[in-house]
């Protein structure tokens, strides 16, 4: 099984990782890139519909409950401890390359959201990243991206991390 290649997009609150992974995911596909995308949040949520018979099924104990349509499939699953980053990624399927929001405490390569508006500091040890999207000409010894430079940095991402990646 090959081993899906995960980077992590990590930035202050607030930074803009959802936008640019908004405008980033497009890129990627344009190059028939099978991207997914895990969401890290660092607090239980409601991730199904209160009301709806999967969110019944849940609360009237289930341990997994799946919904599938045609086109969709999701399984929402109780754990006894946050899942690690490759085992989720395997589980996505067949993926080009999985991104993550978040995960800023992992052990995956990152790339940082940085707005000079926002902050004037990097929350990531420059040694953990492999680039950084800014309006600031960073010198940590790593590439710095525009906040607008989508195209690059989906080509950058393909470079390091492409089909070859073992």
């Amino acid at each position: 099984m090959k081993k899906i290649p995960v980077v992590s997009f990590v930035g202050y609150s607030g930074s803009g990782k959802t936008t640019f992974l908004e405008k980033l995911i497009p890129e990627l596909k344009a190059r028939n890139i099978k991207v997914g995308i895990i969401k890290h949040h660092g607090h239980d949520i409601e991730i199904d519909t209160p009301g709806k018979d999967t969110w019944r099924h849940s609360r009237a104990g289930a341990d997994a409950v799946a919904i599938s349509t045609a086109k969709k499939v999701a399984v929402f699953r109780r754990v006894e401890a946050e899942m690690d980053l490759d085992h989720l990624a395997r589980a996505m399927g067949d993926m080009d390359i999985v991104l993550t929001e978040g995960y800023k405490r992992g052990n995956k390569p990152k790339i940082e959201i940085n707005r000079s508006a926002h902050t004037r500091s990097l929350i990531t040890d420059p040694r953990e990243l492999i680039a950084i999207v800014s309006d600031t000409n960073w010198e940590v010894g790593v590439p710095v991206f525009g906040l607008e430079d989508f195209s690059g940095v989906a080509d950058f991402l393909w470079s390091r991390c492409g089909r070859d990646y073992t």
